[in-house]
């Protein structure tokens, strides 16, 4: 039997964008188009009326803008995920869109592969951002801490989170390295690898943690790795 088709709604202002994208996603395989949204209003609305798998978002849209119909369809229809497709990549748009919950973030020079394989991660429960995002991620969680946060390299070798004087949300050392090599892209089996520890411990640090921060996803837990300065030295 073959696999279901991905059920996807778009939400754009933009009727040429909208339409142009419907258009292209039905040209895609093993995704089916079930609505468009004008606003977040109507992309919040059709996720209820329609259960899609995926919504793929636009930010600036009217009455309702494409973060919190995001922070409300994770909140009322958890069973959907949201990609964020839009013009801006800038940390402005980039960072409240990851903590209402979109699990992937795209800009509209993608290509027709590029959101196929998006809608594809997410759906299987991965991260689906651009590699221009990737990069603007690393890029500041890697950028020089505030003074007062600096503090001398720990003597061992292996790299670990910048030192902090308290640790936010009741976070523990290891989850904070836990955190900061998730933010580094790394996955479960290379940071067990990295720590020396087995998979079933990462889970159970990465359970904690996400459970202390009220994170959803990887994601979700980059974004909050950034906001509170959480990184490994290089």
């Amino acid at each position: 039997m073959s696999e279901r088709l991905t059920r996807v709604v778009v939400a754009d202002d933009q009727t040429v964008v909208r339409e142009g994208i419907v258009m292209l996603l039905g040209l895609l395989p093993g995704i089916e188009v079930v609505g468009a949204a004008a606003d977040g209003e109507e992309a919040v609305r059709l996720v209820g009326e329609r259960s899609p798998d995926v919504v793929l978002m636009d930010l600036r849209m009217p009455r309702c803008d494409g973060v919190e119909a995001t922070r409300r369809i994770r909140a009322e229809y958890p069973h959907t995920e949201v990609v964020v497709l839009t013009t801006y990549a800038d940390d402005a748009s980039l960072f409240p869109a990851l903590q209402a919950g979109a699990r992937g973030y795209l800009t509209k020079d993608a290509g027709g592969e590029e959101i196929a394989r998006a809608i594809a991660d997410v759906r299987s429960g991965a991260a689906g951002l651009s590699p221009q995002v990737q990069r603007r991620l690393l890029e500041r969680l890697s950028g020089p801490l505030a003074p007062e946060a600096a503090a001398p390299a720990p003597s061992s070798g292996r790299p670990a989170p910048a030192p902090r004087a308290e640790l936010p949300d009741g976070l523990t050392a290891r989850e904070a390295e836990v955190l900061a090599l998730i933010a580094d892209g790394l996955s479960n089996a290379e940071i067990a690898q990295e720590l020396f520890v087995s998979q079933a411990t990462v889970k159970t640090h990465i359970n904690n943690l996400f459970a202390k921060t009220a994170v959803r996803d990887r994601a979700q837990a980059v974004a909050y790795a950034f906001s509170h300065g959480i990184r490994r030295d290089s």
